[in-house]
């Protein structure tokens, strides 16, 4: 059954004048415990909504933070079963708002309707599917919403005007405006795209737009909430955890680190 999670989340944070923060997770990384860890250390700092990157060998869409990642889980045996077990272990704890950041091969290696029905069964919310082209999306869409999973779509700079209304017209949960052209990873500046990016999303939705790619200072995130809903965080997130250590005293050490930019983007009123 549908749980609506992310619905809920995003209406919460309307109604406080908030905005949100997205926080993604390579699952696995460097293994599955740790994965566990860093979803109740970033929940108890008030992070709102977790991707889950389902590791792949080929993450054309991700910088070398990412990439890095991905190949460590999957050197420490990471599997679809086990990514499985590892939601329903969060929800032992969490309701948090959790999705599956994915590439299409693992999904369809896994069997693409099983690999739905098993993710909303363990506990996910919805899924982004990195690599779907909206031409062929139709059957996808209809596989996760039968199974109660929202659909995030991906809104880019690039991304015509007409394209975007197709994309956002099959979306659910939100919108995850990308912020700038390339790959994910950390970046020194403000990029200039994002304003448009946003504008041109909110034409065709009222969907909420999370806006990420290069955050990594209190700074950005702060003006990132300033224009969006919600900021999502990645590289940051994977390469601070990675840098810090999988200690206890490493995943504090990490959050250090990452909870000025939860504050930051908390301190935004909408």
């Amino acid at each position: 059954m549908p749980t609506h999670r992310l619905s809920a989340r995003f209406a919460e944070l309307k109604q406080q004048q908030k905005k949100g923060f997205v926080a993604y997770l390579t699952a696995g990384d460097p293994d599955f415990d740790a994965t566990v860890e860093r979803v109740r250390l970033l929940e108890a700092a008030g992070a709102d909504v977790i991707e889950l990157g389902i590791p792949f060998s080929d993450p054309l869409a991700d910088g070398e933070a990412n990439q890095r990642a991905a190949e460590r889980a999957l050197a420490a045996g990471a599997t679809y079963d086990a990514l499985l077990q590892t939601v329903k272990r969060i929800r032992e704890f969490s309701e948090i708002p959790m999705i599956f950041f994915s590439y299409l091969n693992p999904l369809f290696a896994r069997g693409f309707e099983r690999a739905a029905a098993e993710a909303a069964a363990a506990g996910i919310d919805g899924m982004l599917l990195v690599d779907m082209c909206l031409e062929e999306s139709a059957p996808f869409c209809e596989t996760l919403q039968a199974e109660g999973l929202d659909h995030v779509v991906l809104v880019t700079p690039t991304t015509p005007e007409a394209r975007v209304q197709g994309l956002v017209a099959s979306g659910s949960g939100f919108v995850y405006c990308v912020s700038r052209a390339g790959v994910t990873g950390e970046q020194a500046e403000l990029q200039r795209d994002a304003e448009a990016v946003l504008a041109r999303t909110a034409r065709h939705t009222s969907l909420p737009r999370a806006l990420g790619f290069g955050v990594s200072t209190p700074q950005q995130a702060a003006a990132y909430a300033a224009m969006s809903e919600a900021v999502v965080v990645g590289s940051f997130l994977v390469n601070t955890f990675h840098e810090c250590g999988n200690t206890p005293e490493g995943r504090a050490a990490a959050m250090q680190k990452i909870t000025p930019l939860i504050h930051a983007v908390k301190g935004v009123s909408a």
